[in-house]
């Protein structure tokens, strides 16, 4: 997942955990976050949250990596589910390239299709993150 303050970026996994598909974005409203993610990732039958860290471009920890890092400890306690933390440097840009390549217009993007970015950049991190193991 792509965790932001306006909205929460969703990815699955196929089965086999070799392709990451960006599903609807939700809207984020806070305290409930952490219970919102759990009851999705149940409904879809995750193994596992893989939630994008995101690092300074020189890898130290900024104030929004430290807002994902509270926000992972909130899921921990919402969940029996692993929760994973995986640097997603650079996936904001790898996924407004790929809906370019899609021929969207993601600098036009508002709203709902603002969400479709969040979604692209969870697949982006939930593919690296899978390709690691």
């Amino acid at each position: 997942m792509d965790y932001g303050e306006a909205r929460i970026g969703l990815a699955i996994s196929d089965p086999t955990g070799l392709i990451a598909t960006p599903i609807d974005a939700i809207k984020a409203v806070g305290s409930a976050d952490a219970s919102n993610i759990s009851t999705v990732a149940v409904a879809r039958e995750a193994r596992g949250i893989v939630v994008g860290l995101p690092l300074s471009l020189d890898g130290s920890r900024g104030p929004a990596a430290r807002k994902v890092s509270a926000f992972c400890a909130r899921l921990r306690k919402t969940t029996d589910l692993p929760v994973f933390t995986w640097d997603e440097r650079m996936t904001t840009v790898q996924a407004h390239s790929l809906l370019r390549e899609a021929g969207k217009s993601p600098s036009r993007a508002r709203g709902a299709a603002r969400g479709k970015i969040d979604s692209a950049s969870a697949a982006i991190i939930l593919d690296s993150f899978m390709r690691s193991n």
